[in-house]
């Protein structure tokens, strides 16, 4: 295995995990197992930063770690586990937290984003903060590349200057982490609404396809996705962006190109584009599924395979602060 290592975390703020995170970020997690030194984790003090019901995020935590593995993520060749069982993440995140300047932090568009919602009066200090968090994520595992799109580039650029700035003012400490920018990766967009990409956040319910959905509302959505005017299957942006988010899906789950998906369905219509995309779409996420139910059935199994992640974990994030504090200044208790 190579010695790069590589970090990358997903939030359990959902009943499932949907079509973009799949292959937006998990697909590429399962195939960087097999070349990197891998720690993947269910970032559960991210989930806190805006309010969550105790049971519910304690499911939904389980059910993403058993997403997870249900995908592909295997134990023995990278490292899975739940953020909060690693006390480092949030003790090293106040060291960094020391180092950031206000005007810094509240520069990262995404707090701006997520608080315009409720408005910034009512968005916690945790929410502000959590790019600083992230950061922490990433230090502590002496991570060297961090799989990242476009919106969490800026948040990867805050954990390059607060590496610097602590290797500068304490001396060398952390690896700085270098962007991995995964190529041809599929952005999927709302079913209902191209414009704007497949999110819990701000989808509605018939734009999103989730991982572990029944196959007949799977069916359902897709027979009902927006298209475009006319009936060719075509990929245009512009002009056709329903039926190219379309393409775009059935492409990369088969590993079709779209120019060969386009002379397929030539003359063929809508209706059965979509009847066989369906069937592709179910097809690829059957098996997920049930690997997730069988995992969720045995939960003292699942359990366990988190507490060997974090002690995993914890070996690395434990060395990393140690030498935090004592870097730092802090006295050794004895």
């Amino acid at each position: 295995m190579s010695a790069n290592r590589v970090l990358s975390g997903i939030q359990p703020t959902a009943d499932s995990f949907h079509l973009g995170n799949y292959l937006g970020a998990i697909r590429q997690w399962v195939s960087l197992q097999d070349s990197y030194d891998a720690f993947y984790c269910v970032v559960d003090l991210h989930a806190i930063t805006v309010p969550q019901d105790p049971a519910v995020l304690r499911r939904r935590t389980r059910v993403a770690a058993a997403q997870l593995f249900g995908a592909g993520l295997d134990p023995k060749q990278c490292t899975v586990f739940v953020q909060s069982h690693v006390p480092e993440h949030a003790e090293l995140s106040w060291v960094l937290s020391c180092l950031t300047g206000f005007g810094e932090a509240s520069r990262m568009i995404q707090f701006k984003d997520k608080s315009q919602k409720s408005g910034a009066d009512q968005a916690s200090v945790g929410l502000f903060t959590y790019p600083i968090l992230q950061a922490a994520d990433i230090l502590l595992y002496q991570t060297d590349q961090v799989p990242v799109g476009e919106d969490q580039r800026q948040h990867l650029e805050l954990t390059r200057d607060l590496a610097q700035r602590f290797n500068h003012r304490f001396g060398p400490t952390f690896v700085v982490p270098g962007p991995y920018i995964v190529k041809d990766v599929a952005k999927i967009a709302d079913l209902q609404d191209p414009a704007i990409k497949m999110s819990k956040s701000s989808s509605s319910p018939q734009g999103i396809i989730d991982v572990l959905e029944d196959p007949a509302s799977i069916r359902k959505k897709i027979a009902r996705a927006v298209t475009d005017m006319g009936s060719e299957v075509r990929a245009d942006d512009e002009a056709k962006p329903g039926v190219t988010n379309l393409l775009r899906i059935y492409a990369a789950l088969t590993g079709t190109g779209m120019g060969e998906l386009e002379q397929r369905y030539e003359g063929a219509g809508y209706g059965a584009f979509k009847k066989e995309l369906a069937d592709v779409v179910v097809d690829a996420l059957a098996p997920i599924r049930e690997r997730t139910e069988k995992m969720l059935a045995d939960e003292a199994e699942l359990d366990r395979l988190l507490a060997d992640g974090a002690a995993r974990a914890r070996e690395v994030a434990g060395s990393t602060m140690t030498k935090v504090s004592d870097r730092v200044g802090f006295l050794r208790a004895r």
